[in-house]
């Protein structure tokens, strides 16, 4: 789905574009890897208290509260005079009140504190993100609410599931065509067949679910709408590929393949319980993507290093000519697989550093 945007910049921690409310609700609905929309409101220098409290009256707070909203601050400070974080959202805080005085705050600074818990309970929360880097501060507005992975699919997961929008970048990063078949072994919760077919039936990912920018004021309901039908009616039929998923668990594939269902396209996936050993591949070449086990989190790093050489046993013996990608936090695992590996992209899971993996299967 293209966004139309202009004036792209890698920035820290993302990438910076040009928007109107349109490309914030195309960037929203449709970007598979983003963790959040953030639109940059106000930025300037300050050194002391009073400064910032100035400032922060300048900030037209007005555009993105409405009457009755719960507004939570998100603050970091690194390298700045003003350190204290908490008083950094105590001076914003009543400077946004002398605006939109029926205004309530929610307490926390951090992202878990008000992510898992107070944003799922109070759906009118506007979020704002403060960043102080010597002595600039960034006053950035979050339009997305929830982080962008909770596509609203998945409410049954196996052991440590890859979040959908990792299991997202991990197809793009292969350079996964979209018309080549797909299975994963060891599929847990589906998370990446079912990521795999969103991408073939180009469904965005943010298709069922609302967003803060919903609720500013100005933004009105039919403009929405319009751009959710218009994307909506880019969404494919149907896959028209073979994407597969299997696991030992029968339990987790019954998961599976209810999040397949609430995601659109159970029948664009192929589920089966059976061990790594009874890998049946398509008839074609194809791609081998899989999140294994690390040992750091679920099952011992030593008694892993068999499910790892089976791994390489069964896919040089089933898959000549097929591509392997597999999610790897433990390079002594990985070379127990005995393919040539290539490092697509160092990131982190759950707190982990992970690298991206891929190798070719040699032809028999």
């Amino acid at each position: 789905m293209a966004l139309g945007a202009e004036g792209l910049e890698p920035v820290l921690g993302g990438v910076g574009f040009d928007a109107d409310v349109r490309t914030i609700a195309r960037a929203n609905f449709g970007l598979r890897t983003a963790g959040r929309v953030l639109v940059r409101v106000r930025e300037f220098t300050a050194r002391t208290f009073p400064e910032l409290e100035r400032h922060g009256h300048r900030v037209p707070w007005e555009q993105f509260v409405t009457e009755g909203m719960v507004v939570h601050f998100r603050v970091t400070s690194k390298k700045s005079r003003l350190y204290h974080e908490g008083g950094i959202a105590e001076r914003l805080t009543r400077a946004l009140l002398e605006r939109c005085p029926a205004t309530t705050f929610v307490a926390g600074r951090g992202e878990a504190d008000v992510e898992d818990h107070d944003v799922l309970a109070l759906p009118s929360i506007q979020r704002f993100v403060v960043r102080f880097h010597r002595d600039v501060c960034t006053i950035s507005v979050d339009s997305s609410g929830p982080l962008l992975h909770r596509r609203g699919y998945r409410n049954e997961g196996g052991k440590a599931p890859l979040r959908e929008t990792l299991a997202a970048s991990l197809l793009l990063a292969t350079g996964w065509d979209s018309a080549s078949p797909l299975v994963d072994p060891m599929c847990g919760s589906g998370t990446i067949p079912i990521e795999a077919a969103m991408i073939a039936r180009r469904i965005p990912p943010g298709i069922r679910r609302r967003f803060s920018f919903e609720r500013w004021p100005g933004v009105a309901g039919p403009l929405v709408d319009s751009i959710r039908a218009e994307v909506t009616a880019e969404i494919r039929p149907s896959a028209d590929i073979a994407i597969a998923g299997s696991d030992r668990d029968a339990g987790v594939i019954v998961a599976a393949a209810a999040n397949a269902e609430r995601a659109g396209v159970a029948a664009d996936i192929q589920w089966r319980t059976a061990t790594l050993s009874a890998l049946e591949p398509a008839a074609r070449p194809g791609w081998v993507v899989t999140n294994p086990p690390y040992g750091a989190r679920v099952g011992d790093r030593t008694a892993l290093r068999d499910l790892y050489a089976q791994l390489g046993n069964v896919v040089r013996k089933r898959c000549p000519g097929w591509r392997v990608v597999i999610v790897s936090a433990d390079r002594m695992l990985e070379g127990q697989v005995g393919l040539d590996w290539r490092e697509l992209v160092a990131t982190e899971n759950g707190g982990l550093q992970v690298r991206f993996i891929a190798a070719e299967v040699p032809r028999k």
